[in-house]
C-alpha cells in the first residue's frame, strides 16, 4: 500500500504590501525587464501587449507611478507591479511576488 503525498506541503503567506515596498525604487528597471520596448508617454508607459497579437501602441498602458495598468482592447487591468508581473508572465500573483523579491535581492 503506497502513501499519498499531500497536495500542499507548505502554505506560504506573502505580505503583498511588503513586497510593493521592497520593490519600490526598482519599478523602472522591472518595467524594462517586462516590456523592453515600452515608451514613456507623460505619466504612463505605453507598450504593445505581449500576451496577444497587439498592433496598437497605447492600448496597453501602465501608470508610471502607481503601476495601475489596463489593456483597453481586452479590459484586462490590475492595480500594481505584482499584478502586472503576474499578468505578463502568466503566473499567479504569489509566484510574481516571490519572483520580484528574488530579482531585487530581498527573498
Amino acid at each position: 500500500m503506497s502513501r499519498r503525498k499531500p497536495l500542499v506541503t507548505e502554505f506560504k503567506k506573502i505580505d503583498f504590501e511588503e513586497v510593493r515596498r521592497a520593490v519600490s525604487g526598482y519599478e523602472e528597471v522591472l518595467m524594462m525587464r517586462l516590456l523592453p520596448h515600452a515608451k514613456r508617454n507623460g505619466r504612463d508607459w505605453v507598450a504593445l501587449n505581449p500576451t496577444r497579437p497587439d498592433r496598437t501602441l497605447g492600448s496597453f498602458r501602465i501608470n508610471a507611478y502607481s503601476f495601475r495598468w489596463i489593456d483597453h482592447a481586452t479590459g484586462d487591468k490590475g492595480g500594481d507591479i505584482i499584478s502586472l508581473w503576474a499578468y505578463l508572465r502568466q503566473i499567479t500573483q504569489l509566484q510574481a511576488a516571490q519572483e520580484l523579491l528574488t530579482i531585487v535581492g530581498k527573498d
